[in-house]
């Protein structure tokens, strides 16, 4: 004869064959997405200094090549008289 099923103790296997797997595997991705998040966090605030950076850099070099061709402008009229 078999004997009856423990409750109890079917309950003691399912949690500690597969609620605490999955409350492990759940903390892991919860920690891994941690980290995405914040590498994520450190890419997005180098991209807009770079941005910013490159944005500023560009500014400069327009303005210097409008100067330049002010002054050859200014050495073409020179010449001409």
């Amino acid at each position: 004869m078999q004997e009856p099923i423990n409750i109890l103790e079917l309950l003691r296997m399912v949690i500690q064959w597969g609620v605490v797997p999955l409350v492990g595997f759940v903390w892991l991705i919860h920690k891994t997405q941690q980290n995405h998040n914040t590498e994520i966090a450190v890419l997005k605030a180098l991209h807009a200094t770079n941005k910013e950076n490159h944005d500023r850099e560009f500014k400069e070099v327009k303005d210097n090549f409008k100067t330049v061709l002010s002054k050859l402008e200014g050495i073409e009229q020179y010449l001409r008289k």
